[in-house]
């Protein structure tokens, strides 16, 4: 049976008007005055909820690290697996980002897993990327994405059945091990098309949990 697992926000934080001496180490622009703080336990959904807040508010994700061996390791206990940070003119904007954020983490993106939270994967369709990852990708803001990530071997069995089930091409590529010790890429085509990579992409890493050594 295939279940969710839906990420936790860990801590939040807003900057109303961020030290100058921070803002240049963030590489703010002058009228990115203020900053919102964020850390969750799962950084791929979240990766995805930051580029969600760049579509609802007036913010640029101006910093998101994964952290080393995840959340399991954690620094601290609300540190968790990432952390993001927004910039723009004002506290309302900030926030608004950073409501959204939260919004669409608890509600819309999500790991998946078939074996009680073992092994857990990512296939992740985006009808419309906002600034945060059209960037990352090198798309055009508004394109498709299908966000494939998981464990090492499930990935690159997962990427190559999604390359091979629809006319999508890579645009980036997550090689094993990432911070967290997963790996996956970023696809785009049409919307159809990156939903159904996601559809192969998960039978194929189902396929792997399945059936470890029959090959």
């Amino acid at each position: 049976m295939i279940e969710p697992i839906r990420a936790k926000v860990l801590a939040v934080r807003l900057i109303p008007n961020v030290a100058p001496d921070l803002a240049e180490k963030l590489g703010l622009t002058g009228n990115q005055r203020s900053i919102g703080m964020i850390t969750a336990d799962i950084d791929d959904s979240t990766y995805v909820a930051l580029d969600e807040a760049t579509k609802k508010a007036e913010v640029e994700v101006v910093y998101a690290k994964s952290f080393y061996c995840g959340a399991a390791r954690a620094s601290g206990p609300l540190s968790g697996e990432i952390i993001g940070i927004f910039a723009g003119p004002n506290p309302a904007e900030v926030r608004a980002g950073v409501d959204a954020c939260i919004e669409h983490l608890e509600s819309e993106c999500f790991f998946y897993t078939c074996d009680g939270g073992k092994t857990a994967w990512f296939p992740h369709t985006i009808s419309r990327t906002g600034s945060y990852l059209s960037k990352i990708a090198g798309i055009e803001e508004g394109q498709p994405l299908a966000y494939l990530i998981a464990p090492p071997i499930e990935a690159m069995y997962g990427l190559d059945a999604a390359l091979k089930a629809a006319e999508v091409t890579m645009k980036a590529f997550y090689g094993p091990p990432t911070e967290t010790n997963f790996g996956g890429g970023l696809l785009t085509g049409s919307q159809s098309a990156c939903k159904s990579a996601c559809e192969a992409f998960q039978r194929a890493v189902i396929d792997v949990v399945e059936n470890g050594l029959k090959f």
